[in-house]
């Protein structure tokens, strides 16, 4: 019997390609900067963004010395457009997304979130309507461990007292998130809702045939 379903965030219940973006490309084109260059001086902050050591501007800050761009106002400039583009990707919340979560509760399934986030999304994340629909939320940025670390999947099943076996997993397939729900002994199901929203050069999660997929956010409760 299924007692939880947990969630990744984005590109699951909520997508980054929704209205207006602002991703490393257009960081790099703001400043002038070399988007390759950028692009790797960036990404190598990541893990620590991800897990608390950085905010968004102290991962800014370090990349923009790095690459040879950082100003005050170039932090500013560029952790304020982030901020604008999530506030449209969270004005934009799926009504499916939020009708699902709530036929979850009537059916007195436990829902719960794992979500690899830097601090500007977790700010996002907690001020969402989204949030109140979870029973339990794991967000990497406090955690200070992201997936696909076995401990956050150990943490939420004890936190909700349910067993591995009794939980769903849904996301997207990034991180590897997948993988580790299904080790774990979670049904994994990747779902592809939000799959042709992506855009060069963002190449989208691959479809994984040895998982089940979800088309649309009412097909999670065939899982039940």
């Amino acid at each position: 019997m299924i007692k939880a379903v947990i969630f990744d965030m984005f590109e699951t219940l909520v997508t980054l390609f929704e209205g207006k973006t602002y991703f490393g490309e257009d960081i790099a084109a703001d400043l002038g900067a070399d988007p390759v260059v950028f692009r790797k001086a960036w990404h190598a902050t990541e893990h620590d963004r991800s897990t608390g050591k950085y905010t968004i501007e102290e991962g800014l800050t370090i990349t923009l010395k790095e690459i040879g761009f950082y100003s005050e106002e170039n932090v500013a400039l560029a952790a304020g457009k982030r901020r604008e583009a999530l506030s449209y990707t969270f004005a934009a919340i799926p009504e499916a997304s939020i009708r699902l979560l709530q036929e979850l509760h009537n059916r007195g399934v436990a829902v719960g979130l794992i979500t690899n986030t830097f601090s500007d999304e977790r700010d996002m994340i907690r001020a969402c309507p989204l949030f109140p629909l979870f029973d339990e939320a794991l967000i990497s940025y406090e955690q200070g461990i992201c997936k696909p670390d076995p401990e956050l999947y150990q943490r939420m099943l004890q936190n909700l007292k349910v067993k591995a076996e009794e939980c769903v997993y849904v996301g997207d397939g990034g991180s590897r998130e997948l993988f580790a729900a299904r080790k774990i002994g979670m049904t994994a199901v990747q779902c592809t809702w939000f799959h042709d929203r992506a855009f060069e050069p963002h190449i989208p999660c691959p479809i994984y045939e040895e998982f089940p997929q979800a088309g649309s956010q009412e097909e999670i409760l065939n899982y039940l």
